[in-house]
């Protein structure tokens, strides 16, 4: 499982704009301004890895600055050394750092270490930067003193911005914003969610053992529907969120509600994941987390995914769908090649005797 301040991004195809001439790798003022797109928030108080491979911007992975950061590089290189990478960009957001000569001085010694740990990956560190803040403003220059420097552009005008925002994707302010979209709204709530939710697991249990087609038919249904309903604004009660919390268990259920990512309605299926997510208790919320990790992950919604599956893992850190879509995150694994474990989902559907919603085309936003 990955440190719990790392974020790792695989970059989707969408965003993949860096042959365009309104965007080049070696301007660092566009780089650095391209950053909160791909990160999914403005990162503060931050060590920004860029992969680059064939020209392309790959996978991005951003780790909080601290005292033990150095110690923590050959960590950071082996993360990044799992997509292949020719070279790496560094830049460090350190709104201090511009006015500290001993901050200089820190910055130096790092990425003397970072390109040594880089070079024994034969990965280059092709640039350092240091810069105050991303936001209009905000002032770049080279960490070994080069004296190259300047303004950064303007993030909202990237566009890797607009190519985020084309894609259906919420840019966060910080990164604590991001991470309250799967938070727990309310603790009493959902501890008075946990007995409710033992007592229909062991009515389930009963039922599905029964007939289990029927229950897991009757489960992938509601699920859908309650998705709709709540896309037209009705609340669903604590009673059906428990329900629809208990079935995900299930995993023949589970696995078929994979496929909601990649349907016409991935909107709302998504919605519902992160509702059930801030409602259930742990261990319920589990499946929820992965559930939403997954339909952020197809959309190339790296950041989102990403704080899913940490919250996940640190539920449940044996959970194998969890543990396999982190490790498909950190190595950089695009989003159009983790969309075809959605095709299973279909499949158990049409076993169950369920229609799901047609598959969409991506590059346009689902309902």
């Amino acid at each position: 499982m990955r440190e719990r301040d790392l974020t790792v991004v695989a970059v989707s195809v969408g965003l993949m704009t860096t042959h365009s001439p309104d965007f080049e790798l070696d301007r660092p003022a566009a780089l650095i301004a391209a950053l909160p797109a791909v990160l999914g928030f403005v990162p503060e108080n931050s060590l920004v890895l860029v992969s680059l491979g064939h020209g392309e911007l790959g996978a991005v992975m951003r780790v909080d600055l601290g005292a033990d950061l150095i110690d923590r590089v050959e960590h950071l290189v082996e993360v990044a050394a799992a997509a292949e990478p020719e070279a790496v960009i560094a830049v460090i957001v350190d709104a201090d750092g511009a006015d500290c000569p001993q901050c200089n001085a820190d910055y130096r010694q790092l990425c003397t270490v970072l390109a040594e740990a880089l070079s024994q990956n034969d990965i280059e560190l092709w640039a350092a930067h240091v810069v105050d803040r991303i936001a209009v403003g905000g002032r770049w220059r080279c960490v070994d003193g080069c004296g190259a420097g300047g303004e950064v552009d303007d993030p909202s005008a990237s566009p890797l911005a607009a190519a985020a925002v084309l894609e259906g994707r919420r840019l966060y302010p910080r990164r604590a914003d991001l991470q309250a979209v799967i938070a727990v709204d309310d603790p009493s709530r959902s501890d008075e969610l946990a007995a409710a939710l033992t007592q229909l697991a062991a009515k389930r249990d009963a039922v599905h053992e029964a007939d289990p087609l029927g229950c897991g038919r009757r489960d992938v249904e509601h699920a859908i529907a309650a998705a709709a309903r709540l896309a037209g604004g009705q609340p669903l009660p604590d009673a059906e969120l428990a329900e629809l919390g208990c079935a995900l268990n299930d995993v023949q259920v589970r696995d078929t509600l994979y496929a909601l990512a990649v349907s016409e309605t991935a909107g709302q299926a998504e919605a519902l994941w992160a509702l059930l997510a801030r409602t259930m208790p742990p261990p319920w919320r589990v499946e929820a987390l992965v559930l939403l990790a997954f339909s952020a992950y197809v959309r190339g919604d790296g950041p989102l995914a990403g704080v899913s599956l940490e919250a996940a893992l640190r539920c449940a850190p044996d959970h194998r769908m969890a543990d396999m879509l982190d490790t498909a995150l950190q190595s950089g694994l695009r989003p159009e090649q983790i969309r075809e474990l959605a095709i299973t989902g279909y499949r158990i559907a049409k076993r169950l005797g369920v229609r799901l919603p047609p598959r969409r085309a991506f590059g346009r936003r689902a309902g």
